[in-house]
């Protein structure tokens, strides 16, 4: 293997792995330095940071990270960034600890090989670690539960927004960013804590999102089975999406086998039970974002998220344009009759639901995001 493979599919030498194992070994010491990190940075967090969030999510493979990429570019925006592992809670102590040691930021393709590119400074979703901590009862061994509306921890609510404000403050900006794939299974439960919130989900072809979610459970498989770290990293930074750490989210109730996921219909299904459930979960917040138009023509659709998000900036979300790219047709892999059915109704829901390009005036349809 050479140097960049392993550099990009194992993000850690053996004494990063080191201090990882440290700090998740015991996700209360983090918890605990955290009320430390509260006091040394007080003149520092302000807690109108946590106004106007904006959290992306959606199932894997939906164009999230593209969608994170941009809007992370705009100085208004604070994101969680690599250099915040492994103590991933205390962004504003771990950043003053590690100030004078910090490693040059070179860009490197991410183990996912799907050509996108991440530095230490790359915006990354590390959120996860912090629902994990609080809600334990939901992260089965082979599955992980949705989270209803009225599920309600107090103490997890001012952890999470001071950690939110901490994250601000770090970044230099005025609002949170982040995408958390796994955000698609609590959708109510946000929309109450963060009212003022903007919940982007984009919507890609489903036949094209199964072959990728495919391909890339087949890639981490492969690779956990060869480097077993990077399974551990995935599973304490609550990533289960793929490979040997994939813990399917049990939308409405049920959950599929992982032992099926290496079959495209595996892929098909949970993708149609994840969006019905999205259809009946998301409400006004929610902005629905066509990722096969915005690849086809940039720029229109990016005018009209700035105008849903109400950016400061919206030219220079456009601008980002060039970085979107269209994709080829997948070929599609036989299914029973009914459930190509169920998908092709769901997605047109989807769509139906989907911001629309701006207008010719560049101002965005701001009702579709109401």
């Amino acid at each position: 293997m050479s140097a960049p493979q392993s550099r990009a599919e194992v993000p850690y030498g053996a004494f990063d792995r080191l201090l990882h194992r440290v700090a998740f070994a015991y996700p209360g010491t983090q918890l605990a330095l955290s009320d430390i990190e509260d006091r040394l940075y007080r003149a520092r967090i302000d807690p109108n940071a946590t106004r106007r969030p904006v959290f992306i999510t959606s199932l894997p493979r939906a164009g999230t990270t593209i969608l994170l990429e941009v809007l992370s570019t705009l100085p208004e925006f604070s994101s969680a960034t690599y250099r915040q592992m492994p103590f991933t809670m205390l962004p504003l102590l771990w950043g003053s600890i590690t100030a004078g040691l910090r490693r040059e930021s070179r860009l490197t393709e991410r183990a996912h090989g799907d050509g996108l590119m991440v530095s230490f400074d790359s915006a990354e979703a590390f959120e996860e670690v912090v629902w994990m901590a609080f809600w334990r009862s939901h992260y089965a061994a082979d599955h992980i539960q949705t989270w209803a509306a009225d599920e309600v921890d107090p103490e997890f609510v001012e952890f999470f927004r001071a950690y939110i404000c901490k994250v601000v403050a770090a970044g230099g900006g005025r609002r949170y960013l982040s995408k958390n794939n796994a955000d698609i299974a609590r959708l109510g439960l946000l929309a109450r804590h963060f009212p003022d919130a903007r919940i982007v989900i984009p919507i890609r072809d489903p036949w094209r999102q199964a072959a990728s979610l495919l391909r890339q459970h087949l890639r981490f498989l492969d690779l956990h089975a060869r480097e077993p770290f990077t399974r551990r990293y995935m599973e304490d930074i609550g990533h289960f999406e793929f490979g040997e750490a994939h813990r399917p989210i049990a939308f409405n109730g049920a959950w599929r086998d992982p032992s099926g996921a290496t079959e495209p219909e595996y892929w098909l299904r949970y993708w149609a039970d994840a969006y019905e459930y999205v259809l009946t979960e998301a409400g006004r917040q929610a902005i629905f974002v066509d990722h096969d138009a915005m690849s086809a023509d940039p720029e229109p659709h990016l005018a009209a998220l700035a105008a849903a998000l109400d950016v400061a900036s919206p030219g220079a979300l456009v601008a980002t344009a060039p970085r979107f790219h269209t994709q080829p047709p997948v070929e599609r892999p036989d299914v029973p009759p009914a459930l190509a059915a169920r998908i092709a109704e769901t997605h047109a829901a989807l769509l139906a639901r989907c911001l629309g390009p701006a207008r010719p005036t560049g101002t965005g349809r701001k009702e579709a995001a109401a």
